[in-house]
């Protein structure tokens, strides 16, 4: 199976390297590395080129010309990787917060599921501990605001650690998703379940990022908040339909 990690990133430099040499050093054959940088001003773009030579033209890397947020970075790395005949394509934050030894366990899941889920919200699922009860419940809640309005019965319907079907990828209508803050995470997963694709959700621990500073600001909230209730209207011609494995 030839798998593709999409990584966007925005100055990064102290986590990318580390990060690769976790992903490599996985019990996984064919896997392979795509980094989507905004133009990183601490370097992480040549750092990326970089790692590429070490590793024989098995990490990629896009250079954007600025910030253009995480909805496209993702898209623009889908496509690639589908191009690219990849099978399964994953994604997972540069700050290590996703585990990355948990990709074992999400392509063992995706066997019998379209896309399989790093969650936080089933049991054996956690939070980091040292963040405070408000971070928690400002997370806890927006997790139960998206799945309410959009009647999701996945839990973690926020997390951006995923593993899809390159099958799946190709059936969802990537020119249409428009949200860029985490509320991208929302949408895919909102689309993907009117379309009948099957997630399974595999608990994990969500770890604050050990090195550089959270991307994570008011305006994202905000965006989300509202970019949930607009998901109602703009996808409403899929309709709802069965459960379908591809």
């Amino acid at each position: 199976m030839k798998i593709t990690v999409v990584i966007p990133t925005y100055n990064e430099a102290e986590n990318l390297p580390k990060l690769v040499t976790a992903l490599f050093s996985l019990p996984v054959s064919g896997l392979d590395i795509l980094v989507v940088d905004d133009n990183s001003a601490d370097g992480t773009g040549k750092i990326a080129e970089e790692m590429g030579e070490k590793w024989n033209g098995r990490v990629a890397v896009f250079h954007r010309p600025g910030k253009l947020g995480l909805g496209t970075a993702y898209i623009q790395g889908f496509r690639h990787a589908l191009v690219h005949g990849a099978d399964a394509i994953a994604q997972i934050d540069a700050d290590f917060s996703h585990p990355p030894e948990k990709i074992v366990e999400l392509l063992d899941a995706l066997e019998t599921c379209d896309v399989a889920l790093g969650s936080r919200y089933v049991p054996g699922g956690s939070l980091d501990d040292k963040w405070p009860a408000w971070r928690k419940g400002l997370s806890s809640f927006g997790n139960i605001y998206a799945r309410t309005i959009l009647g999701l019965r996945t839990r973690d319907v926020t997390g951006g650690f995923r593993l899809w079907r390159s099958l799946t990828l190709a059936k969802m209508p990537l020119d249409r998703i428009r949200s860029n803050g985490y509320v991208f995470q929302v949408e895919m997963l909102y689309v993907a379940n009117k379309l009948g694709f099957r997630p399974s959700e595999i608990p994990i621990h969500f770890a604050d990022r050990r090195w550089g500073k959270s991307k994570m600001n008011l305006r994202i909230q905000i965006e989300a908040a509202l970019r949930v209730w607009q998901l109602l209207g703009m996808y409403r011609d899929l309709g709802n339909k069965p459960a379908l494995q591809i």
